[in-house]
């Protein structure tokens, strides 16, 4: 999209912020307030850039008379430039879910216990991580393992307000998706050698209603008593939803809330995430844009990440990131990973706008 037109939305979107009729539709005035803040940066940046080309005019007229201001003049010209290449950044083609909250699913792999144990801690990682950014988070639904990590669990991150660009949940775990490798030695290892195993992260963006559309003649809806590790009961009411989209065959079963009707919700949640997701992955092989720097399926042959315990280290495959801090990562300090996803992404972008 041309500068002009963006200019011209941004404008719109003030005036129907503006009006009071539009909040009465809350999930319409927050999709407009998170297209407002995209564009707010870019605006920003035009309005500056516009500012200091003014003053450069000035400056370089009044430098034929005084030539104190051809210092200015310079200045001036360094401070054109940067905006320049700043406006132009902000005008790359950017994902268009960066404002979008996440559902995330992290699954057990190879591995049997150790596996979910990892899952486990892959889980808390991801959760501390959040906790740093202000995001909040939901348990949707979970099995534990014996040993008390996670066969399977689905976590709902979300921001508490309009993000920053850039710095949105999407834009910052999209790149978490694939299969993550551990190799350390197992609490269930009595002699002390190292094994690999692994764990799978699937991370899609959070769809509104009106965004998906379900018909109730495409599911097909089971109840079933809901169950914990070692088969204890959780409740002793068929209050467990598993929904089967048939024309697609996702399936998805929801057991932690305590009601049917809770569980129906959370699990229309989830689906309605993986049919976005779904549909999105066919518009963008379709339109050949899918570049291999995003991964959001898990693909048991995609190994993106490696966490190695005896040396402390962790690795990103994709754009050869290394670093000798797994403690510190795991506990939540994930940003120095993520941001050399972002950064190689981005370079990426200006690539292609070139």
């Amino acid at each position: 999209m041309k500068l002009d037109d963006l200019l011209g939305e941004y404008y719109e979107l003030e005036q129907q912020l503006a009006d009071p009729a539009v909040h009465a539709d809350p999930a319409h005035a927050r999709r407009l307030g998170r297209r407002y803040s995209e564009l707010t940066p870019i605006v920003g940046a035009y309005r500056e850039l516009m500012q200091v080309e003014t003053d450069l005019e000035t400056a370089r007229e009044l430098a034929v008379e005084d030539a104190a201001f051809a210092e200015e003049a310079e200045q001036l010209v360094k401070q054109q430039e940067e905006l320049t290449e700043r406006l132009r950044q902000l005008l790359i083609p950017r994902d268009p879910n960066d404002a979008k909250d996440v559902i995330m699913e992290v699954k057990a792999g190879e591995g049997g216990e150790e596996s979910a144990l990892f899952a486990g801690d892959l889980v808390r990682m991801y959760l501390r991580y959040a906790e740093q950014q202000g995001w909040k988070t939901e348990i949707i639904s979970s099995t534990l393992s014996d040993l008390g990590g996670y066969k399977d669990i689905t976590i709902g991150f979300k921001a508490k307000g309009a993000s920053e660009p850039g710095r949105g949940v999407w834009t910052q775990l999209k790149f978490e998706g694939g299969v993550h490798r551990v190799q350390r030695v197992p609490v269930t290892e009595s002699q002390g050698r190292i094994h690999t195993s692994a764990a799978g992260v699937l991370v899609v963006p959070e769809a509104e209603e009106i965004e998906v559309e379900i018909h109730e003649n495409d599911l097909r809806i089971d109840v079933f008593r809901s169950s914990g590790p070692g088969g204890q009961s959780v409740n002793t009411t068929d209050s467990a939803v598993r929904i089967t989209h048939l024309p697609t065959g996702i399936v998805v079963s929801c057991q932690n809330e305590k009601s049917q009707l809770q569980n129906k919700e959370q699990a229309m949640r989830i689906l309605r995430a993986r049919l976005f997701a779904e549909a999105q992955a066919a518009a963008d092989a379709e339109a050949a844009a899918e570049r291999k720097s995003q991964v959001r399926t898990v693909d048991r042959s995609e190994r993106v990440r490696t966490y190695n315990f005896p040396e402390n280290r962790i690795s990103d495959h994709r754009v050869g990131y290394k670093a000798y801090n797994l403690d510190q990562v795991l506990d939540g300090e994930l940003g120095a990973v993520l941001t050399a996803l972002i950064e190689a992404d981005t370079k990426e972008r200006l690539e292609q706008a070139s």
